[in-house]
């Protein structure tokens, strides 16, 4: 298992993942930390914690349309009748949006 150190609003943190997903974790920690730099310029700086519960709500909120829009597509791919650009694209968008609910899962383990 490999460790890799993040930098979330100013705090490092050590994190264990598989290995060969150290870039993924960094990636991760990126998005967290646009999401709390975001809350910042609007001026709710209130706390560690309350920064970092409302950077989980908008990733659970940015995942949740995710999940519509995929549920969308794939309602849409399964009434349309499929040659074979149209079934490569209806797998890619059934292997996104198994990806996307790996992520949620994931974070709700966390």
């Amino acid at each position: 298992m490999a460790q890799v150190t993040v930098k979330i609003n100013g705090y490092s943190y050590t994190v264990g993942c598989e290995d060969g997903q150290e870039d993924h974790l960094i990636a991760m920690s990126s998005q967290v930390e646009s999401r709390i730099d975001s809350i910042k310029a609007l001026g709710n700086q209130s706390g560690e914690a309350r920064l970092l519960v409302l950077a989980s709500l908008l990733m659970a909120d940015e995942l949740h349309d995710l999940r519509i829009e995929a549920d969308g597509l794939r309602a849409a791919a399964a009434r349309q009748p499929r040659g074979k650009g149209e079934a490569e694209t209806a797998k890619r968008i059934a292997k996104l949006a198994a990806r996307a609910e790996q992520i949620a899962a994931d974070l709700d383990r966390s």
